[in-house]
């Protein structure tokens, strides 16, 4: 057939007929013409291109035809040299696509990414702008990544950048991106204009997930870094904007503000620059970076200036330069522990530790550590004071001491005496510092004449812990002051001043124990007994339990050295008076030195009353103790029968474990006074208490004692009765669970095995079965009498019950015959 316009070259296969016809019906159908399309697939390129341009034609708006034209003419000219005219008629296919499809933006994409490819510059930035200007604002992010990637890859800087700057415009979020671009070309100094913006702008979001602080660092490495490229920002000014903004960082920035005079050859500059952050800086972090980067520096230059003068040769002016940079080194080396502590009195000025150690690092210079302690404690407020505020006015002190200055020391102290301390314990501890310097020169009425003045009573009394009151006006009760004054008076002033001293503390109460005791023993020293007994009892008076523990302690010592048995009524109701309201804790020292009372001077059995009650008075611990004392003292007062009441009261009230002990020791004293049968009883009685598998000791005794004092009936009895504890230990839930557990696992197998964790009927069974054999086997434990073990056979009773008395026995009535005397036994007797 002919073609449409009239070749000839154009022809139809008989194939193409159906298709053909079903597109003269419907020449708009785009459907029908995919159909065509498909079906001319793999036939001549040429023919498929036709048949699109005929499509194209008759559907010129018909995206899909067009993007599957424009594919496919793509697709020709892959792989050929895009020097070839076949490239040339690809572009113009695709600007006459673009005249309908100037709206799609996937067209203009797969065009510029096609020209691209061709390597042509001009051209392919000429249709990323036309692509811009047509395509709607919402679709340009479509077409920007492409735009940016297309020109960072051209080897002209100028054209990205004016790309970006038109990008930033619509995406300014994007700036890192522009920034990280023009330091990879060196464009700097707009690098750090646009970075400078960025961190200026508070509103700015970071894409990578960068603080401001971190691109503010980055600025200030970028500026300091670079001084010479950098020219359009005032370098000094940044920098020092960003130590009022970023506290926490200071160090970094001052290196690099120092860094960027050090670039710039402005070397005193830097290093004003590092002594400005050094007396600045107030965190040890920030001051060892400055400190680091400046001795860094100093190294460098001292080498550099020995380099130069290697190569130039030396004269005298290089000689002295070298000293004096060597000098300034070393200096700056030595000034290190000294700059570190000014960073933390910066840090903390009430801080008197630091205080302290700033005074020792000027050892050997007077003038420096009077500058010193004059500026600590000036500078420290005792309120917010960190330590002991009061140590740095006694040192102070102490110093001038030491260099033989007592006037200038008495005059620290009479300062430190005036300030308004938090607690009343510093103003205490001055007084007390004070009057020890004047003993240390043997100055004693002046030593006493300060504490007294110390402890004078205000013009204005206020209660000790009154914070709203100065420490000047709370110091007469402070106990610590007192305390000296009590043991100057005793070395240096008279019975009646100390006396009188001891007296106003107890009036203040503010008085301890300690000081009651030893107020006593200074009377006591003095011969004045009474008078010591009277302040044991106002010590009393004063205290409660357990404070008041060591006085009656004392006290009922010294009464009982003093008086022995003279006054044995008044010792026994302090006694009395002592043990009224005496906690258990307590007990047992008075309860003991009471008894002992009682027996070197009083009753025998009021010192048995004493032990009775100590054993109920004392901790539930200390309660075998007591009683073991008890029994001990009345076996050696009224004898060894006297202690069975005291062994059955023991063994109700002690615990199991004690009470066994106990029962061993009862059944011991009795076997040893022949009674065989309260022994035995005592065992039964104990064998309800001890579990064969724990207490293993305890049955083997009785064994033992059986086999000595019994027969082959009372050791039958104590296997039986044995066997009876053991069942009712057995009865407990832990042990049948073990018990079954060993018979299921020896056995061949039974339902737990199944199901583990269940008890079912058949483990039940064998649990009885297992019960039945041990019964058996215990039966054949049996003793069986051997020849070589030979008993009395006599008839033994066991005991009905241990309810009320620990010992009752039931004995089987015994018929005994009876028969007459003979007369002659009685001799010459009267018959009546």
């Amino acid at each position: 057939m002919p073609s449409l316009n009239g070749k000839s070259d154009v022809t139809f296969e008989d194939d193409d007929l159906p298709y053909e016809e079903e597109i003269i019906r419907n020449p708009y159908s785009v459907k029908c013409w995919m159909r065509y399309i498909e079906f001319k697939q793999n036939g001549p390129k040429s023919t498929l291109n036709m048949i699109y341009e005929r499509a194209l034609k008759e559907l010129p708006g018909s995206y899909k035809l067009w993007y599957n034209y424009l594919r496919e003419r793509r697709k020709q000219v892959k792989g050929k040299c895009i020097t070839e005219p076949a490239y040339e008629e690809v572009n113009n296919c695709h600007e006459r696509g673009l005249v309908f499809m100037h709206k799609m933006p996937r067209i203009w994409l797969d065009y510029c990414q096609f020209l691209v490819s061709q390597c042509k510059i001009t051209r392919s930035r000429r249709t990323f702008d036309r692509a811009l200007r047509a395509l709607p604002v919402t679709q340009h992010p479509r077409i920007w990544p492409l735009y940016l990637r297309f020109v960072r890859n051209l080897p002209l800087p100028e054209t990205a950048i004016r790309v970006y700057r038109r990008y930033l415009k619509l995406s300014p979020e994007n700036a890192e991106e522009y920034i990280d671009y023009l330091r990879s070309v060196g464009r700097l100094d707009e690098a750090a204009v646009r970075l400078a913006a960025v961190v200026n702008d508070e509103g700015f979001v970071s894409k990578e997930g960068k603080s401001n602080y971190q691109l503010w660092h980055e600025l200030c490495d970028l500026i300091s870094q670079n001084p010479d490229k950098v020219t359009s920002l005032n370098v000094g000014a940044i920098i020092r904007g960003g130590l009022t903004r970023f506290t926490d960082q200071l160090g970094k920035l001052w290196c690099s503000l120092a860094d960027y005079y050090i670039r710039s050859g402005h070397f005193e500059k830097a290093r004003d620059v590092y002594e400005e952050a050094i007396l600045t800086v107030v965190t040890v972090r920030d001051f060892t970076q400055v400190f680091d980067s400046y001795a860094q520096f100093e190294e460098s230059m001292i080498a550099a200036k020995m380099e130069t003068t290697a190569e130039m040769g030396q004269d005298e002016d290089d000689d002295i330069d070298l000293e004096l940079r060597l000098a300034r080194f070393e200096q700056l080396i030595a000034r290190r522990p000294l700059l570190l502590n000014s960073v933390l009195l910066r840090q903390n000025p009430h801080n008197v530790h630091e205080w302290h150690k700033r005074v020792k690092l000027y050892e050997g210079n007077p003038r420096q550590i009077i500058n010193t302690y004059t500026e600590a404690v000036q500078t420290v407020d005792p309120v917010k004071a960190t330590g002991k505020p009061h140590c740095l006015w006694v040192f102070f002190a102490k110093f001038y001491e030491e260099n033989e200055q007592l006037d200038d020391a008495r005059t620290i102290f009479e300062k430190a005496t005036k300030v308004n301390y938090k607690q009343v314990d510093d103003l205490a501890a001055v007084w007390c510092e004070y009057g020890e310097m004047e003993l240390r020169h043997e100055n004693y009425e002046q030593a006493l004449r300060i504490l007294r003045k110390a402890t004078a009573i205000p013009s204005k009394k206020a209660e000790y812990f009154d914070s709203s009151e100065p420490v000047q006006n709370r110091v007469y009760k402070s106990l610590k002051v007192w305390s000296m004054l009590a043991d100057l008076e005793e070395s240096l002033g008279t019975f009646q001043s100390t006396k009188a001293v001891y007296d106003r503390i107890i009036d203040l109460r503010i008085a301890t124990p300690q000081i009651i005791i030893n107020y006593a023993m200074f009377l006591e020293e003095h011969n004045y007994f009474e008078e010591s007994f009277k302040a044991y009892e106002r010590g009393i008076a004063l205290f409660r339990w357990p404070n008041v523990y060591d006085i009656w302690n004392t006290y009922l010592t010294k009464f009982i050295d003093r008086y022995g048995g003279k006054k044995l009524e008044r010792a026994r109701d302090l006694f009395e008076q002592a043990l009224d309201g005496c906690p258990a804790k307590f007990a047992k020292t008075i309860y003991l030195l009471y008894a002992k009372l009682e027996e070197e001077y009083g009753l025998a059995r009021h010192a048995m009353a004493v032990y009775e009650r100590a054993t109920q008075a004392v901790e539930t611990e200390e309660r075998h103790h007591m009683f073991n004392i008890y029994i001990k003292r009345a076996a050696e007062i009224y004898g060894v029968t006297y202690t069975r009441a005291i062994y059955q009261k023991a063994i109700e009230v002690l615990p199991d474990e004690h009470a066994r002990e106990m029962c061993l020791r009862f059944a011991d004293m009795e076997s040893k006074l022949g009674e065989i049968d309260r022994a035995r009883a005592i065992y039964s009685y104990c064998s309800q208490i001890c579990d064969p598998r724990v207490t293993a000791n305890f049955w083997q005794t009785w064994k033992e004692f059986e086999i000595r004092h019994g027969n082959e009936d009372t050791i039958r009895e104590m296997l039986r009765i044995k066997r009876s504890v053991q069942a009712t230990y057995n009865t407990q839930v832990n042990f049948m669970s073990s018990q079954m557990l060993k018979a299921t696992t020896s056995s061949t197998g039974t339902v737990s095995d199944l199901a583990p964790g269940q008890i079912g009927i058949d483990d039940m069974k064998m649990l009885e079965q297992k019960a039945q054999q041990l019964a058996a086997e215990a039966e054949q434990d049996k003793p069986k009498p051997k020849e070589k073990i030979l008993f009395v056979r006599f008839f033994y009773i066991h005991k009905n019950s241990f309810t009320n008395c620990l010992f009752p026995l039931a004995f089987t009535e015994v018929q005994l015959e009876q028969k007459s005397v003979p007369t002659a036994v009685f001799g010459g007797l009267k018959d009546d």
